[in-house]
């Protein structure tokens, strides 16, 4: 149970094409947004659904197979664990991001 700490799965779409990075130390990152939509029935019995926006970044191999095989759009399950990380922008101010590290993908074929 140990890898169950911090597992995170979810399905959803691309926001946009994966961007992949390349550092000076050669390794590559992917960063990407994921939406994912839960429907529901309110308090007053009407049809409803929220979105929500999920920040995924990959690394090494990983991150050029999905720049590769990922584009907008596309429906993807994505299983990873999720990592929060705080810095500094150009202003000076504390900036803080919750972002879901990917460990595994599947592309969701088109009906």
């Amino acid at each position: 149970m140990k890898t169950l700490r911090n597992y995170v799965q979810l399905i959803g779409n691309l926001g946009q094409d994966v961007e992949l990075k390349e550092f000076e130390s050669g390794m590559k990152k992917a960063s990407f947004s994921v939406a994912t939509t839960d429907h529901f029935t309110n308090n007053k019995g009407e049809k409803s659904e929220k979105t929500e926006w999920h920040n995924v970044i990959a690394w090494g191999n990983l991150a050029e197979k999905m720049t590769d095989s990922l584009g907008k759009g596309d429906q993807v399950l994505i299983q990873g664990s999720i990592a929060h990380r705080k810095y500094e922008d150009n202003s000076g101010v504390t900036r803080y991001v919750t972002e879901i590290v990917a460990g595994e993908y599947l592309k969701i074929a088109k009906n």
